[in-house]
């Protein structure tokens, strides 16, 4: 697989706002450290010269940038998407939420994102760089020199279980395009499926105890961009702050999960950003296993336009019954 690199990229871009195409770019900026990345609007080639960034930490899906910027003022917006990003862009494509004619999508082929909370777990907190120019990572640390570490030990979980190289939607392609692939992402939702009620609820109870109701995991969610959250809403009772008791931690999950039942794409966004390391994606896979097992396979964003089918009702959709007969959990 072709290797994209931050040149490779800044090229594009170049192309693409001289010719008219676009007029400005979405993209990564760097932060103090190299792994700290911050999506940012790039107008003009000499500042992505000077600040853009791409490698093995751009694990940031635009998708949902898009909601807004394509708002702001004429012209295009371009984003370079990698493949699983592109299942959300159709997502919200389906969902009207933005303008298609407004975005330039150029995809690029993707061999999977490093998570910089492995590589402190496994190295430790004093992280000041990562090399990524290699499969074997050259990690400088604080307190311990330069540690070696491999790309494949500490890939995004949802990396490890790609469930797909292939681009749903693009403008253009850099990189060859991939497949469909098989994937054991439902392998830990079988394992939660094993335990006794008693077992998972004390499961969640110490994962969501651990929340500080940040709401890191609803502004990235590409499938959370209602206008007026519930949380914000300072008439809901559950208005946003910090969690009181174990009730508001359940409370703000599990809303959250039901709200986007049909439409995650599985991007993993929520898991990525959490700073308190709560497996939230489990919660979305546990219902996209559920739908794909009651309703037939269906994955979100794989196709623009598509009804997801909790809202497309069919003389042959499963009744309650049918599921409590099936000891479905």
């Amino acid at each position: 697989m072709q290797k994209i690199t931050r040149e490779v990229l800044i090229a594009k871009a170049d192309e693409l706002l001289k010719n008219g195409t676009v007029t400005k770019v979405l993209g990564l900026k760097k932060g103090e450290f190299s792994y700290d990345q911050t999506p940012t609007v790039f107008t003009d080639i000499e500042s992505m010269k000077k600040d853009f960034v791409f490698d093995d930490f751009s694990g940031a899906n635009f998708s949902k940038y898009l909601v807004k910027e394509t708002k702001k003022g004429e012209g295009k917006t371009l984003v370079f998407l990698k493949p699983c990003d592109t299942y959300s862009f159709n997502q919200l494509l389906t969902e009207h939420r933005f303008d298609r004619e407004k975005v330039y999508v150029v995809g690029i082929a993707c061999d999977g994102m490093v998570d910089i909370k492995k590589i402190k777990g496994a190295l430790g907190d004093g992280v000041v760089s990562v090399d990524c120019s290699t499969d074997t990572l050259k990690v400088e640390t604080l307190y311990d020199g330069v540690k070696e570490i491999a790309k494949a030990d500490v890939l995004a979980e949802r990396c490890r279980n790609c469930k797909s190289k292939k681009h749903v939607a693009y403008d253009e392609l850099i990189g060859e395009d991939g497949e469909v692939v098989a994937s054991n992402r439902f392998d830990q939702v079988e394992e939660l499926e094993k335990m006794s009620a008693d077992e998972r609820f004390a499961f969640w109870q110490n994962e969501l105890s651990r929340c500080i109701r940040c709401n890191a995991c609803r502004d990235v969610c590409p499938a959370c961009t209602c206008e007026k959250c519930v949380f914000d809403n300072p008439n809901s009772g559950v208005q946003n702050k910090a969690a009181a008791n174990s009730f508001e931690e359940q409370m703000f999950h599990i809303i959250r999960a039901f709200h986007v039942a049909g439409r995650c794409t599985d991007c993993g966004e929520c898991s990525r950003v959490c700073p308190q390391q709560i497996p939230l994606h489990l919660l979305n896979r546990k219902f996209i296993k559920d739908i794909n097992g009651f309703y037939g396979e269906y994955q979100a964003g794989e196709v623009e336009g598509s009804r997801a089918p909790l809202v497309n009702y069919t003389k042959e959709d499963l009744e309650p019954s049918e599921a409590v007969n099936r000891g479905d959990k």
